[in-house]
C-alpha cells in the first residue's frame, strides 16, 4: 500500500492536540472562575481525546506518531500557569477570534486522497474544534462584560 499523502497532517493533530490539553490542564488547576474552569475541563477531554483518536488511527494505518519538538510549547505552558487574567490567557490564546471567520481547517479536506475513516474522524474533529473556539469565544464575551461592568 502506498504510503498516504496526509500522514504529516494526522501527526500534526495528534501532538498538536496533546500538547494543548496539557497546557489547558495547567491553566484549569489555576482558574479561580468555576465558569472558565468547566468550559476547559470541556476543552481537555476533547483535545486529550482528539490526540488519542489521531495516534490510534496512525496506528491503524501502520504509523507511529513521530515526536517533533514544539519550542513554543513550553512558552504556552508557563502562560497557561501564569498569574495572568483569564481572560488575558484567553486573548493570548486566541480564543477571541470570531468563530464564524475562516480558520487552517477550511482546507483540510483539499486532499482527495483521505480515505473514508480518516475523512470522519476529521470531520468530527474539526466539528469540535469550531464548537470549543465557539465555547471560549462565548467565555471571552461574558467575561469582557463582568470587566466592563466591575469598571
Amino acid at each position: 500500500m502506498k504510503k498516504p499523502s496526509y500522514l504529516g497532517l494526522l501527526n500534526a493533530i495528534a501532538i498538536g492536540e496533546g500538547e494543548a490539553a496539557e497546557y489547558l490542564r495547567g491553566w484549569a488547576e489555576v482558574t479561580q472562575d468555576d465558569e472558565v474552569c468547566r468550559a476547559l475541563h470541556t476543552v481537555i477531554a476533547r483535545e486529550a481525546e482528539h490526540s488519542a483518536a489521531f495516534t490510534k488511527r496512525l496506528d491503524e494505518l501502520g504509523y507511529a506518531v513521530l515526536p517533533k519538538p514544539n519550542p513554543d510549547h513550553a512558552k504556552r505552558v508557563r502562560l497557561a500557569k501564569s498569574s495572568k487574567s483569564d481572560l488575558e490567557k484567553l486573548v493570548a490564546f486566541g480564543f477571541d477570534r470570531d468563530p464564524s471567520s475562516p480558520d487552517i481547517f477550511d482546507r483540510m479536506f483539499n486532499n482527495h486522497d483521505i480515505d473514508v475513516a480518516t475523512g470522519a474522524l476529521l470531520g468530527r474533529y474539526i466539528a469540535e474544534e469550531r464548537d470549543t473556539l465557539r465555547l471560549l469565544h462565548g467565555v471571552v464575551r461574558k467575561l469582557r462584560r463582568r470587566a466592563a461592568a466591575a469598571a
